[in-house]
């Protein structure tokens, strides 16, 4: 018994239609990665406001240069081919004290391999701006600063 896949003719490469990822796919998939990560530091989540907590992201989807059958140099065959790269810039709010410097890795190393995983595109530019830093101290407002 063959399958209707088995029954279609081989469509020539150059006529087939393309797969491509919208800015604001790839900005929901960036967000929730960011998040993912930065909810990993308790220390520094639990300071933030709850209505901050969400990244701000903003990116920018370029279309993936059409490649040859061998697919990317030094690449195995079968691996997925790239639909594309995309600019990332993160916004973040974090809690104070805290190490700021492994939340931000962390984002960036999974978003660059969320982005790879679930859409198939390659990170060419990824910045993570701290926005505000939240301090226990900066929430009391019964008290004079605190120095």
């Amino acid at each position: 018994m063959t399958s209707e896949v088995d029954r279609r003719p081989a469509v020539p490469r150059g006529e087939r239609g393309a797969t491509t990822v919208d800015d604001r796919v790839a900005a929901k998939i960036t967000a929730q990665v960011a998040r993912e990560a930065l909810s990993r530091f308790p220390e520094s989540a639990g300071r933030v406001p709850p209505g901050r907590r969400t990244p701000r992201v903003t990116t920018s989807v370029r279309r993936a240069p059409e490649r040859n059958a061998k697919g990317r140099e030094g690449a195995p065959a079968d691996s997925r081919p790239m639909l594309g790269e995309v600019r990332v810039r993160i916004a973040v709010d974090l809690g104070y004290p805290s190490d700021i410097r492994a939340q931000c890795a962390a984002v960036r190393r999974e978003v660059t391999e969320g982005l790879r995983e679930w859409a198939g595109m390659d990170v060419s530019d990824l910045a993570v701006s701290v926005v505000k830093l939240h301090s226990v101290h900066s929430r009391r407002t019964d008290q004079e600063r605190v120095r």
